[in-house]
């Protein structure tokens, strides 16, 4: 695993190296009779029952999720759910690429396939990006690339069946994209990370709630200097992150590092980037216990101002 890293700091090697350097994204409890929802970027829907995961040691790697899948080609899974029961007091809410959004009953995925299902008809070009489960009274939050969020209520958007396409959640500029999606909890922040390894915490009650179908206010300020939007977080203070670059480079930094700031805020610096490199991806980690890693990196903080030490 990756040891902690200071803010600011370069990294150390990820991608195309051991197995046992992978990280965790999600983890939970789960009974064995408990279903895993998988759904995919093309809109589909697979179930797994948890004893068809094979049962490991703490230590053991896993296995690859396609080994339990028949994903197509060119489909990925985007989001899963873990269901106890199949409750009609629940919902799985859906957000696309291009901005649509779609609310289905949970009774709606209560007779699983083992081929999988459509869980949203996709309109030309469109992919899933998100799956949430919902009470039916929460707050959606949007966030998109060229740095935009919408906070609505969910009662904005209506019940709809299994194969619908949707409505609109944000109404988006021809260039921009649904990056994030999130379920709000007034106590925690929205992370934002850029792709020049900057990032912001800004708490949730600063996104006022607009009405679904809206263009949305500024999330962030996206420029040359810290990139487009690459994912938006819900984060508490004790959290941690994991970003990853597309050259490989891995880096993990504590959220209590990066400064709270405003919506219009550009953020900090959380990674050191070299030459073209770019921040591919960003998670919030589960916090596990630390090794001595000979790799890891226990980096000083940056200047804000020159970015030296």
């Amino acid at each position: 695993m990756y040891r902690r890293q200071h803010r600011g700091g370069a990294g150390v090697t990820g991608a195309g190296v051991r197995d046992d350097e992978d990280f965790i994204e999600h983890m939970f409890m789960a009974s064995t009779h408990d279903y895993i929802l998988f759904f995919t970027n093309l809109g589909r829907v697979y179930w797994r029952k948890a004893y068809d995961i094979p049962q490991g040691s703490r230590q053991a790697k896993g296995k690859a999720i396609v080994n339990f899948l028949s994903l197509s080609q060119n489909e990925t899974v985007s989001s899963f759910l873990q269901v106890k029961e199949f409750s009609d007091k629940q919902y799985a809410i859906m957000v696309t690429a291009k901005g649509v959004i779609k609310k289905t009953n949970m009774i709606e995925y209560s007779r699983p396939r083992s081929t999988g299902v459509n869980a949203i008809t996709l309109r030309d070009k469109d992919e899933l990006v998100a799956c949430k489960i919902t009470s039916g009274k929460d707050e959606i939050f949007m966030a998109t690339r060229e740095g935009k969020a919408i906070r609505f209520k969910e009662t904005d958007v209506r019940d709809m069946g299994r194969t619908a396409t949707g409505v609109r959640g944000m109404n988006l500029a021809k260039t921009d994209e649904i990056v994030a999606v999130e379920v709000v909890d007034p106590k925690m922040k929205a992370l934002t990370i850029t792709q020049n390894g900057f990032g912001k915490s800004t708490p949730f009650v600063q996104y006022r709630i607009q009405s679904r179908g809206g263009k949305g206010i500024i999330n962030v300020k996206v420029s040359e200097k810290n990139g487009k939007v690459v994912n938006v977080l819900t984060v508490a203070d004790e959290d941690e992150i994991i970003l990853v670059t597309n050259n490989g480079m891995v880096v993990r930094c504590p959220v209590n590092q990066i400064r709270t700031s405003g919506r219009n805020a550009v953020g900090v610096k959380v990674m050191r980037l070299h030459d073209k490199d770019k921040i591919a991806s960003a998670t919030r980690v589960v916090a596990k216990e630390e090794g001595s890693g000979k790799d890891a990196q226990q980096l000083p903080l940056l200047d804000e101002k020159n970015g030296k030490k």
